[in-house]
């Protein structure tokens, strides 16, 4: 029991740091002009021309994000599996599958920015539009299935579990509605920005949620 206490924690500890590096990249490549899903390819060269080291920089924290992120799941998994099990429901390792699933697809965006910081005139950013964009149904598999198991297990606070469906279902959305996200900016782009910014938020919140569990078992 002690060992999986501990492990919880590590798990907490990881959540929030995945949810602080994935913010501060978006701090470094946003402020700098990154483009936004549907940008001209004049705008896209432009800032790659200009901003080729700002993007390696965005991205150095990134393969540490995705180890964060695979190290929660598997402690948010270590908690819910045994409840689940006796339920009969496997919900945890949906979202464990979405998380993994969202690092592999986020590979290849990452990749895909800094080839294009190495030669802005390749024509890859549609490429990178689809992947980060449909993205969003990982990221929704990984809400949907851990906070489906948080509420189910009694891990989770109703809010929570609510705050988690609701950015699943904006991300969703999006993914659904890819092309025409990509087609150009506009308002549908909001829909995986809210999702995006609602996840962060109950990442932080699942990392607390984990990170106070040792002593709440402890008090019992």
């Amino acid at each position: 029991m002690t060992r999986k206490l501990n492990f919880a924690r590590t798990g907490g500890l990881a959540a929030i740091g995945f949810a602080v590096l994935i913010v501060l990249a978006n701090l470094v490549l946003v402020p700098a002009g990154l483009p936004l899903t549907g940008a001209e390819t004049g705008d896209v060269v432009a800032f790659f021309t200009a901003h080729a080291g700002i993007t390696g920089i965005g991205t150095a924290v990134i393969p540490l994000a995705w180890v964060l992120a695979t190290v929660f799941g598997a402690a948010a998994v270590a908690v819910l599996w045994p409840a689940e099990r006796e339920r009969g429901d496997a919900w945890s390792l949906v979202g464990f599958a979405g998380l993994l699933l969202q690092n592999a697809t986020f590979a290849s965006v990452v990749a895909i920015r800094l080839a294009l910081g190495l030669d802005p005139d390749a024509p890859l950013w549609p490429l990178h539009d689809a992947l980060f964009t449909l993205n969003g149904t990982f990221l929704a598999l990984a809400l949907t299935g851990l906070s489906l198991a948080g509420r189910r297990t009694g891990l989770l606070a109703a809010w929570h579990g609510r705050l988690g469906l609701v950015a699943a279902a904006l991300l969703f959305a999006s993914a659904t509605l890819t092309p025409l996200v990509i087609e150009a900016e506009g308002p549908l782009g909001l829909l995986g920005l809210a999702g995006w910014l609602l996840w962060v938020g109950w990442l932080v919140g699942y990392g607390v949620t984990l990170l106070r569990l040792p002593g709440q078992r402890d008090r019992r």
